[in-house]
């Protein structure tokens, strides 16, 4: 019998996520250790942890794992393994060993099964030069699949997201719409082509991004996951102290993702990403609601929003199209800080 794993969940990939309010307040009772070598650690959100072992060697520790965001297991293996190394290349890093996590229902579904989604993720992390040592599962009722990985960066080249300077070009490397394409598959209203080309843009590794960013020197980044383009924004505007310009009709979408969003196919998690950023926010009057939504979309194994210098960021995303992502694109500016720290334009 053919499994749709997406029968056994009622939301899945990234969207999947606490929601921020709620996930800042239980951080903020988190004690931050007392170390000089901890590079990077939970006070600015960012993608990973940093561990400085010497001078010239540092770790980049990160976890990721959801339920389905397609049918296909192997499909499954594979894009939970993209996004969980993801998070290595938006610090800069070079993601060296993994181990699966691993929430399946045994007595429901056939070990092929569980043995496809393992396989999706070993052989994508193995086509990224990963090796996967290990693991460790859980018997419960939804399927979740992950990585937690360990990468190698230089101390010197770390990239967070608090790295973007007033003046700098603002590039998202991935089309959005993710969440709002699998939303309507669920439903029966998203197109072959639609989903496809969301399949397609999750399984797109962010190695080639993560090369060009240390090629031109960028020190500010982040991956646009769970709490969508104007989210994750957001967090690197007050992590870096700046106010960043998004302009909406500049970013890439997947193909019918507008249409949809006015056909009201909007997941819950969009609005709770616009929960999220409201307060510090100014949304420009001729803002269509459709594009508001998009920015607050989950994107699921997202893209790269890069913060460059302006004289650098045409060549970025020149040699980003020249690796494949097509839909790279400049799509807004960081300022000195203002009375907002995202200011959302048409």
């Amino acid at each position: 019998m053919k499994i749709d794993l997406l029968e056994m969940a009622d939301g899945g990939g990234c969207s999947s996520k606490i929601p921020a309010l709620q996930l800042e307040e239980f951080l903020k009772h988190l004690p931050l250790p007392e170390d000089p070598d901890i590079l990077v650690n939970i006070s600015n959100h960012d993608d990973a942890g940093v561990y400085r072992i010497n001078d010239e060697l540092a770790l980049v520790f990160t976890n990721d794992f959801f339920p389905p965001v397609c049918s296909d297991p192997y499909e499954f293996g594979q894009i939970a393994a993209v996004n969980a190394l993801s998070d290595v290349y938006a610090m800069g890093g070079r993601p060296v060993v993994a181990l699966n996590i691993m929430m399946f229902p045994s007595s429901r579904l056939s070990p092929d099964v569980y043995a496809g989604i393992l396989r999706g993720g070993y052989e994508t992390a193995a086509g990224a030069g990963v090796s996967i040592i290990g693991g460790h599962t859980i018997d419960d009722p939804v399927p979740k699949y992950g990585l937690a990985v360990i990468g190698f960066v230089h101390p010197s080249g770390i990239i967070t997201n608090a790295g973007a300077m007033p003046g700098d070009s603002i590039i998202l490397t991935k089309p959005l719409g993710t969440g709002i394409i699998l939303a309507a598959n669920r439903l029966g209203l998203a197109s072959q082509a639609d989903i496809s080309e969301a399949l397609a843009s999750m399984k797109q590794l962010n190695k080639p991004g993560a090369d060009i960013m240390k090629k031109y020197g960028v020190k500010g980044a982040t991956d646009i996951t769970g709490f969508g383009l104007a989210g994750h924004t957001l967090k690197m505007a007050r992590a870096s102290e700046v106010s960043i310009t998004l302009n909406m009709k500049q970013v890439r979408l997947i193909g019918n993702t507008l249409a949809l969003v006015e056909d009201g196919c909007i997941p819950g998690a969009a609005f709770r990403n616009l929960d999220y950023i409201e307060k510090d926010t100014r949304f420009s009057a001729g803002l269509a609601y459709n594009l508001k939504m998009a920015a607050c979309d989950a994107q699921t194994s997202g893209g790269l929003l890069i913060s460059a210098a302006p004289e650098i960021a045409g060549q970025v995303v020149d040699e980003l199209s020249e690796t494949g992502f097509h839909k790279a694109a400049i799509i807004g500016k960081v300022t000195e800080r203002s009375e907002k720290l995202l200011y959302l334009n048409e």
